[in-house]
């Protein structure tokens, strides 16, 4: 079965674009002209990865995101911004995007960051892992990419669950946020490594009400306390 693409895109000759390029490399590509249209085709269908502009008519990518990640879909979303702007790329993080892009990108850099971002989630699929992975009450569900507490699942994105599992794979040591990028992102993200702090913060949100807690190592990154000594 083909990999599914939704690009959320108002901009008629950036949407066709990415489009012939994407399906020049194999994935199925649906498009969405504004944002209510992509709020009700990422609802219906199945995708592996959306490409959602911000700036878009009926519906701001920000408010589409939001409400994806608030009903429990996580699609695994790249947000693409207009403008290099640090409030854009926050905003974007804080309502639950996974990515980010800046325009003008050419379409061979956006066909790229979705190549790496699949095989990242088959790397991820293909590992030989156990079912399960627990540390302190959580219980990570390594097949199904599922956190839970008691048995009950608790909302993570694909990303949060990804960062979550690397820092109890590596418990008792202190994590560089460059580190995290690496391996979580596949790529150096220019430098820039609020995409780190932001999903931290939003983990430590979750995991409050449960006392765990991830430390903040300074001038290097977090660390969460090894649950075996």
């Amino acid at each position: 079965m083909k990999q599914r693409v939704l690009v959320v895109e108002d901009e008629f000759s950036i949407q066709r674009i990415l489009q012939y390029d994407l399906m020049q490399s194999g994935f199925s590509v649906d498009l969405a002209s504004d944002g209510e249209e992509g709020l009700q085709k990422a609802r219906r269908n199945s995708y592996d990865v959306i490409l959602l502009d911000i700036m878009l008519p009926k519906r701001d990518g920000f408010s589409v995101c939001k409400e994806l990640r608030k009903e429990g879909n996580s699609v695994y979303i790249v947000m693409l911004s207009a403008r290099d702007d640090e409030f854009d790329r926050v905003m974007g993080l804080d309502v639950g995007a996974d990515d980010y892009m800046t325009k003008p990108f050419s379409s061979r850099e956006v066909v790229s960051k979705v190549k790496a971002i699949m095989r990242r989630k088959e790397m991820q699929q293909s590992k030989v892992v156990k079912e399960c992975l627990s540390y302190q009450q959580l219980t990570l569900d390594q097949r199904r990419f599922e956190v839970l507490v008691n048995g009950e699942a608790i909302d993570f994105t694909l990303k949060e669950y990804e960062l979550l599992e690397f820092l109890i794979h590596h418990q008792g040591q202190a994590l560089s946020r460059n580190l995290l990028l690496d391996q979580l992102w596949g790529y150096e993200y220019d430098g820039d490594t609020r995409i780190v702090d932001v999903h931290i913060f939003k983990i430590r949100e979750k995991l409050k009400p449960y006392g765990i807690k991830i430390k903040t190592i300074r001038g290097i990154g977090y660390m969460l306390e090894d649950d075996k000594k």
